[in-house]
C-alpha cells in the first residue's frame, strides 16, 4: 500500500497571553495515511488529536513540518479530504439535499449532476424521504447522517471524522458507528480510506485497521498499534477484548512503550522539564468523584481491570481517565498492567467519616500536588493571609492558553477549599488562608 497523506515532523504552537510565550499542540509528530485503510488517532484531552486533523486537512498550517498528499505538499485545503465534524456544521436556512450538494456546487458541477450525486449520497446515509427537510426538523443522528452524506458526494480519496459520534446519544452513535462500518465492509464506502479521530477506545477498536496513540504535553506519536482482526471486527472475540484491553493499559500509563511501534519517538522538550508547580497539569476531578472511584473500588475488590471499571461507570474514556489520574496523583490508588489497585490511604479516604478524609486528603494535596502547596505556602507567608487570585493566574498563564489556566486555578481551588487549606472569595476574587491552617 502506498500513503496518501503523510504528516512529516509536524509541531504547532499558539501565542500565550502578552506576549509570555508559546503553548505547544504538537511536537515532531509523523503521520501517515495509506490507501484502503481506517486509521483512528486515539488520545486522550490535550494530545492534538484534532489540531492534528486539521492541519492535515489543510484548514490550519503548521508551525514547523509539512504535510504531503497524493505526493504534494499541503498548503491550503486539502482537496484530496471531506470532513466529518462532531458539531454536524449544517447551515439551518437549507434543506437536507442543499447542505449535502454545498461541496459539489463549491468545485462548480451543474445542477443536474449535484442532484443525481446528492440523491445517492443520501440514500447510501438512509435518509431518503428527507431531502427536502431543514436540520431543526431533524434529530441528531439524522444531522450527523447528513454531515456523512456531504462528505460523501465529493468521494474523497481520504474521509476525516472528527469525533463523528460523540455528541450522539450512545444508542444512536452505536447504530451510525455499525452503519459506517458496514458500509467500509462491504467496499461500497465512497472514499478510498478513513482518518478518525477519537478518545473512544472500544471505537478505535471497532472501527480502525491501524490505532495511532498520541501522548499529552504536548502532543506526540507514542506508537502505533495494529489491529490484527478480521473484518468485520467481532467485538466478542477474544483479541478484541485483548487489543481494547492493552490500548487502556497504554491509556493509563503515559511512559509505557507501545508495542509495535512504527514511528519515531518525540524529541525531547527543548530545555528539559520545567520544576516550576505551575507546569504539572492538574486533572479536572471533584474530590467527591474521587472519593466515588474509590468506594467502588472497595466494593469491588482491589485488582480492578482498567477496561472493566470504564465499562462499570459507563463514563466517556476522558472522563473516567482524569478521575483515575487524580486518585493516582494523590497516592489513592495504582495502575500497574491494566489493572487498579487501591493503596491503604485510598482504603481509608473511601471509608473514613468525613473530617477524617478531609484530615488525609489536606495531607495528600500538600505532599503531592504542588501547585495547591505552593498556593497554601504563598498565603501563609502574607502578613494578612489573603492574595489576589490574579497572582495566581498570572503564573499559570506562563505555563497555558488562558482559558486552560482558569480551569486549572478552579481546580486547585476546589481542592484547597474541600482540604479547608484556603477559602475563595468568588465576588473579590481573593483567596484567604483557612483559619485551620493559619493556626497550624
Amino acid at each position: 500500500m502506498s500513503d496518501l497523506i503523510r504528516a512529516v515532523d509536524v509541531s504547532k504552537f499558539f501565542p500565550l497571553p502578552e506576549g509570555k510565550g508559546e503553548f505547544t499542540v504538537l511536537d515532531g509528530v509523523d503521520v501517515r495515511v495509506d490507501a484502503g485503510e481506517v486509521v483512528a488517532l486515539l488520545g486522550r484531552s490535550g494530545s492534538g488529536k484534532s489540531t492534528l486533523l486539521r492541519i492535515m486537512a489543510g484548514l490550519i498550517p503548521p508551525s514547523s513540518g509539512s504535510v504531503e498528499s497524493s505526493g504534494r505538499t499541503v498548503d491550503g485545503p486539502n482537496p484530496d479530504v471531506a470532513m466529518v465534524f462532531q458539531s454536524f456544521a449544517l447551515l439551518p436556512w437549507l434543506t437536507v439535499i442543499e447542505n449535502v450538494e454545498l461541496g459539489l456546487e463549491a468545485r462548480g458541477l451543474g445542477r443536474t449532476e449535484r442532484t443525481k450525486r446528492a440523491l445517492k449520497a443520501i440514500d447510501t446515509v438512509g435518509l431518503d424521504g428527507f431531502e427536502s427537510a431543514y436540520p431543526k426538523e431533524l434529530s441528531g443522528g439524522m444531522k450527523q447522517r447528513v454531515g456523512f452524506a456531504r462528505a460523501f458526494v465529493v468521494e474523497p480519496k481520504v474521509l476525516f471524522m472528527d469525533e463523528p459520534f460523540s455528541a450522539l446519544d450512545v444508542l444512536t452513535a452505536e447504530n451510525l458507528r455499525g452503519e459506517i462500518d458496514e458500509l467500509w465492509n462491504a467496499g461500497t464506502f465512497p472514499a478510498t480510506s478513513v482518518l478518525i479521530v477519537t478518545h473512544n477506545i472500544e471505537e478505535a477498536v471497532f472501527l480502525a485497521d491501524r490505532v495511532v496513540v498520541l501522548g499529552t504535553n504536548p502532543g506526540h506519536v507514542r506508537g502505533t498499534v495494529t489491529i490484527d482482526l478480521p473484518r468485520p471486527h467481532d467485538r466478542n472475540a477474544a483479541r478484541f477484548r485483548e487489543l481494547t484491553e492493552y490500548l487502556y493499559n497504554v491509556m493509563t500509563t503515559p511512559d509505557m512503550p507501545v508495542a509495535s511501534a512504527e514511528a519515531t519517538p518525540a524529541r525531547p522538550k527543548s530545555g528539559g522539564e520545567t520544576r516550576s508547580p505551575f507546569a504539572r497539569p492538574l486533572p479536572h476531578v471533584r474530590v467527591g468523584t474521587i472519593s466515588g472511584l474509590l468506594e467502588l473500588i472497595v466494593d469491588m475488590g482491589t485488582g480492578q481491570e482498567v477496561a472493566g471499571l470504564a465499562e462499570r461507570l459507563a463514563l466517556p474514556v476522558d472522563d473516567f481517565l482524569a478521575i483515575l489520574d487524580a486518585a493516582v496523583l494523590l497516592h489513592f490508588a495504582e495502575v500497574s498492567e491494566g489493572c487498579v489497585t487501591i493503596t491503604p490511604a485510598g482504603r481509608y479516604f473511601a471509608t473514613a467519616t468525613i473530617q477524617d478524609s478531609k484530615t488525609l486528603f489536606r495531607q495528600q494535596v500538600l505532599e503531592y500536588v504542588p501547585i495547591v502547596a505552593t498556593i497554601t505556602r504563598t498565603l501563609v507567608s502574607k502578613e494578612n493571609k489573603t492574595m489576589k487570585a490574579d497572582f495566581f493566574l498570572d503564573l499559570l498563564d506562563e505555563y497555558y492558553p488562558a482559558a486552560e489556566a482558569k480551569a486549572q486555578f478552579n481546580t486547585a481551588i476546589e481542592w484547597g477549599r474541600y482540604a479547608e487549606l484556603f477559602e475563595y472569595d468568588a465576588v473579590e476574587e481573593r483567596l484567604k488562608l483557612g483559619e485551620a491552617t493559619a493556626a497550624a
